[in-house]
């Protein structure tokens, strides 16, 4: 079950392992990204409508025809890889091996929505984990996990690509012992565990012009905020929405990023 450009590497990458991929669930067409390439990757039976196909969309896992067809396959593991759907106890008694999820988030920390922006906004740990999957939301026992640092000039967007990276290698790493069945597993401590609904983050998204924020907030906001092409913080002025979008770097930086940023001007192109 494959989402976005992680998924597409991970089906790569099992497909130059030899593996035998059962079945793909991919997103429905109005919430797809790299579906072709992931498609591609996989090499099953592309042909989602007919009896025989071995590639669905998502939305089928809630209707019993779905589930059926996913039982068809066969699988003795199901892995979720970056895949935007929580799967239900229906599902997840399928494969007689347990159901993996690789979640871009060093679990418990951040369970859910936006585990890319909560470590800058708050401090938490940043990583990567691989999971069993129960009924909870990134709730299982966890195979392996991975951290990864958070640095002044991250942003949302660079925290992300990050943490994709870094669960991509963990799931490389552990992919053999939990082929072989000879994995960890370890419950997460529900003391360190993080979660954050997503209309959370949409009402921090809003800056009040005349609320006073601390320096450090602010800044963490802004640049947790910054992920194009998502829209991110924003004030209102006039009626208006205003987007704000940060740069950061280090002042050694400085004349590299100005000769390399569009719409910075030499002196003598103004005079």
């Amino acid at each position: 079950m494959a989402h976005g450009w992680g998924g597409w590497q991970v089906a790569k990458w099992l497909r130059e392992q030899g593996e035998d991929l059962a079945g793909l669930v991919v997103h429905p067409p109005d919430n797809r990204k790299y579906y072709d390439e992931i498609v591609a990757a996989a090499a099953v039976a592309a042909d989602p409508l007919g009896p025989q196909g071995h590639v669905m969309e998502a939305p089928r896992l809630r209707e019993p025809e779905g589930v059926a067809l996913l039982r068809s396959f066969n699988p003795d593991i199901i892995l979720t890889a970056f895949f935007g759907y929580v799967l239900k106890p229906d599902v997840i008694g399928i494969p007689p091996r347990g159901c993996v999820n690789i979640h871009p988030s060093y679990l418990p920390y951040n369970r859910g929505w936006h585990s890319n922006v909560w470590p800058i906004l708050d401090g938490s740990p940043a990583g990567a984990a691989i999971h069993y999957i129960d009924k909870g939301v990134d709730t299982g026992d966890i195979i392996a996990r991975r951290q990864v640092a958070v640095e002044p000039l991250d942003s949302g967007w660079t925290v992300h690509r990050k943490c994709v990276r870094a669960a991509i290698d963990l799931f490389k790493d552990v992919w053999p012992s939990l082929k072989a069945g000879t994995n960890a597993r370890f419950p997460q401590d529900p003391s360190e565990a993080t979660s954050h609904p997503k209309k959370m983050m949409d009402a921090l998204d809003h800056i009040d012009l005349d609320r006073e924020y601390k320096g450090r907030e602010l800044i963490n906001l802004l640049r947790g905020r910054t992920y194009p092409p998502y829209t991110g913080a924003y004030f209102v002025q006039e009626g208006r929405r205003v987007y704000i979008r940060t740069q950061l770097f280090y002042e050694e930086e400085l004349d590299k990023i100005n000769r390399q940023t569009p719409g910075v001007l030499a002196w003598d192109e103004l005079e």
